[in-house]
């Protein structure tokens, strides 16, 4: 039985599984979560404590979490080792930034889409204005740290997180000019074949983005 993964076209976090998954080329059959596939919602719902996608299913395995997801790649379906070094230290500072791109980026993101979600007449620009002030921040650590992580053709755990985070983050607070290296990667990133795929796919999807989806990307 081939893999498959349990997500939504238009979700962050799946395209997170999906790009590491397309990038080492492993085959899998893909399943939409949605109200018209109530089967593969019951299959999120078993397998972890909030019933979140995305979920891979491997044979009798079920795992759930996008960063537990392509550990479990990368170690059973790939021989490579472009997702995850084998270089303990290496690999440690590729899981620090994938959790700066979780929560320090997607987090703050999904902070906005979840107050137009709340109140899509009257959202709490205080809170969406926090939220945005976090994001700024980042933008700037992350500045920096591009001084030192030139852009690849390859894509890694970085590259998996940090796509998806900076697609969407970037239509809530987009990336100022103040932040050329940022904008540059963003538009690098979205150029991988693994990631352009996700663009395309989740595609007709935008115009359920809660805030508006710009016309661009």
């Amino acid at each position: 039985m081939s893999l498959e993964l349990f997500g939504h076209p238009f979700s962050s976090y799946t395209w997170k599984a999906l790009i590491a998954l397309y990038a080492a080329e492993v085959d899998f059959e893909f399943r939409i979560v949605d109200a018209d596939h109530p089967e593969n919602v019951a299959v999120v719902q078993s397998a972890g404590p909030l019933g979140k996608f995305p979920v891979l299913r491997d044979g009798e395995n079920l795992l759930f979490e996008a960063t537990t997801i392509i550990d479990y790649v990368s170690n059973h379906h790939t021989t490579s080792e472009m997702l995850i070094p084998a270089d303990a230290d290496a690999a440690t500072g590729m899981r620090m930034l994938d959790r700066v791109f979780d929560n320090y980026v997607m987090a703050p993101m999904q902070n906005v889409v979840d107050e137009y979600l709340r109140a899509p007449e009257n959202p709490d620009m205080a809170r969406i204005g926090e939220a945005r002030d976090r994001l700024e921040r980042v933008y700037a650590w992350l500045e920096g740290w591009l001084q030192f992580y030139p852009p690849l053709d390859h894509v890694t755990l970085i590259e998996c997180s940090a796509a998806p985070a900076l697609f969407y983050a970037d239509w809530v607070h987009p990336i100022a000019a103040t932040f050329p290296r940022l904008r540059r990667w963003r538009t690098h990133l979205l150029r991988l074949p693994p990631v352009a795929q996700c663009v395309e796919d989740a595609r007709p999807y935008r115009q359920n983005f809660p805030p508006g989806a710009p016309d661009r990307d």
